[in-house]
């Protein structure tokens, strides 16, 4: 199956999530644009939605904004 949308990087969702976290930018490159505007408001949950959202991207539960796996 070929998709129109480039796979994202694993590497570079995880690096974002732990350096920018609270501000939802991993959420951004992800595609999640709604998700990444209430954690930039809510601080990330408090930085607990960014720790899911870490541990999600580490063992390949987040996906993209279409579906897609990260590589």
């Amino acid at each position: 199956m070929t998709s129109d949308h480039p796979p994202k990087s694993k590497n570079t969702a995880a690096i974002l999530c732990f350096l920018l976290g609270g501000l939802g930018i991993h959420r951004f490159y992800l595609g999640h644009t709604w998700i990444g505007v209430v954690q930039l408001l809510t601080c990330g949950g408090c930085l607990i939605w960014s720790l899911i959202d870490s541990i999600a991207i580490l063992t390949g539960d987040l996906k993209d904004s279409h579906g897609q796996d990260l590589v």
